[in-house]
């Protein structure tokens, strides 16, 4: 029985993201139905391909071996399938992004309504992590990080705000109970509210004034996951629990509803804003090109 191309695909997409629920978070498709697509193909092959574990799963020799031959050779039946793209009146498919949350928070809510009223035969799927992802690995079609989680031989395309800042806040009655730091030094002294990577990597809070670069590793009652436990951390400041720093443009409803005061913002280190990349391949997906133009476009 000759294999469907589907449950190659299945293979590819379990082999890249090193096991079934991965696999199944960026292929679309449910974790049980690729345990069976893949089991189905092995079946037809009359060879395993994949060594199962509780914990992991790795492609065999044999599995590596069809891997190494059929990735290339799936990703140039996607691009010659998409060639059909440039005879219709409006591009169609889906583009898959891979986003951080801060992104999906503060950057896509501009971009994604306008584009989807204007390609309304294109479906966007969006995952927001804030784990560094191997775009193609995880199935989507491009991703938007910034410029230094960026991987070689991408291409980088502005999307965002160009200019951003990181801001440290703290409820008004935190700072007349504990004081107000005049150095980011000052926050050794005060309770403050952390955010942790899936790594486990606690980055720095890191500030700048007139040339002077200061990074500070405070200690504080409250350590939150990136992302997604964000909000816990804003609203455990404006409740008094001590002092957060996150994305201006985050924190900027709470500064104008006076819920958070501004601490230290003659320190507050300004970066370059977010990018849009995709690989570097000759061929790109109609809903990916027509992403690409319309951020273009709108940025004039």
């Amino acid at each position: 029985m000759k294999p469907d191309l589907a449950d190659l695909n299945a293979f590819v997409a379990v082999a890249r993201a090193g096991g079934f629920r991965d696999g199944a978070r960026g292929s679309g498709r449910s974790a049980s139905g690729l345990s069976e697509a893949v089991r189905r193909l092995e079946t037809d092959l009359g060879v395993r391909l994949l060594n199962r574990t509780t914990r992991s799963v790795a492609p065999t020799e044999a599995g590596r071996r069809l891997l190494e031959r059929l990735a290339p050779a799936l990703t140039e039946v996607e691009a010659a399938l998409d060639v059909v793209n440039a005879f219709r009146d409006r591009p169609a498919g889906t583009l898959k992004l891979n986003v951080p949350v801060s992104a999906a928070r503060l950057v896509l809510p501009a971009v994604v309504p306008p584009f989807l009223a204007a390609y309304p035969d294109i479906r966007l799927d969006v995952m927001a992590e804030e784990g560094f992802v191997d775009v193609l690995a995880s199935g989507c079609d491009a991703g938007i990080r910034y410029g230094e989680r960026l991987e070689q031989d991408m291409i980088a395309v502005p999307i965002g705000p160009r200019v951003q800042r990181f801001a440290t806040a703290a409820s008004p009655a935190y700072l007349d109970r504990h004081g107000r730091p005049l150095h980011p030094r000052g926050l050794l002294a005060h309770a403050c509210l952390r955010g942790r990577f899936a790594s486990g990597l606690m980055p720095l809070w890191e500030f700048e004034r007139d040339g002077e670069m200061v990074e500070v590793d405070p200690k504080g009652p409250l350590i939150v996951g990136m992302g997604g436990g964000s909000d816990l951390a804003v609203d455990a400041a404006i409740a008094g629990s001590g002092i957060v720093y996150h994305f201006e443009e985050w924190l900027a409803p709470h500064f104008a509803s006076g819920a958070l005061e501004p601490v230290l913002k003659e320190w507050w280190q300004a970066f370059d804003g977010p990018y849009l990349y995709y690989p570097g391949r000759r061929l790109v997906p109609a809903p990916l090109r027509a992403f690409i133009d319309f951020v273009k476009a709108s940025r004039g």
